[in-house]
């Protein structure tokens, strides 16, 4: 299973182009509320800036309380989701420990699903997509 992260957050810019890559490519919506991956700045102007993404919790506490079947846990980390299932109660953004789950004016959800079509729009090549057993290598380190 891939797994999208964000080791090189030093070089962000805060352009969001990868925020609107993934609203376009992925969910067809041109708009930072409609991205499963969202830039923010760490706090002042000098500071930096961070991702807020999905981190392919395994099990995902998400899925665990998604009363309808719309997120449904990966093998490896992380969900699927199926649209057309949720019933915009909320329960999944409650639970998420890293405010990883955006929703929209309507109610939609967005979660990063870990596809990387956003890697190759990062014009500082701050986001890679690697597997859960490369990821798993660098936490131990």
């Amino acid at each position: 299973m891939k797994i999208l992260t964000t080791p090189h957050m030093d070089r962000c810019i805060g352009c969001h182009s990868c925020s609107l890559a993934c609203a376009r490519l992925v969910h067809k919506r041109f708009s930072w509320e409609t991205s499963g991956i969202r830039i923010q700045s760490s706090g002042g102007l000098s500071s930096g800036f961070v991702a807020k993404r999905c981190l392919a919790c395994n099990p995902p506490p998400c899925a665990a309380v998604c009363p309808s079947g719309c997120l449904k846990a990966r093998v490896d980390g992380g969900v699927t989701v199926r649209r057309k299932l949720c019933i915009r109660c909320g329960e999944c953004i409650t639970v998420c420990p890293v405010d990883a789950i955006a929703r929209d004016q309507a109610g939609d959800i967005y979660i990063c699903i870990h596809c990387g079509l956003c890697v190759d729009y990062c014009p500082h090549d701050c986001l890679e997509l690697g597997t859960a057993e490369q990821q798993n290598m660098e936490d131990e380190i």
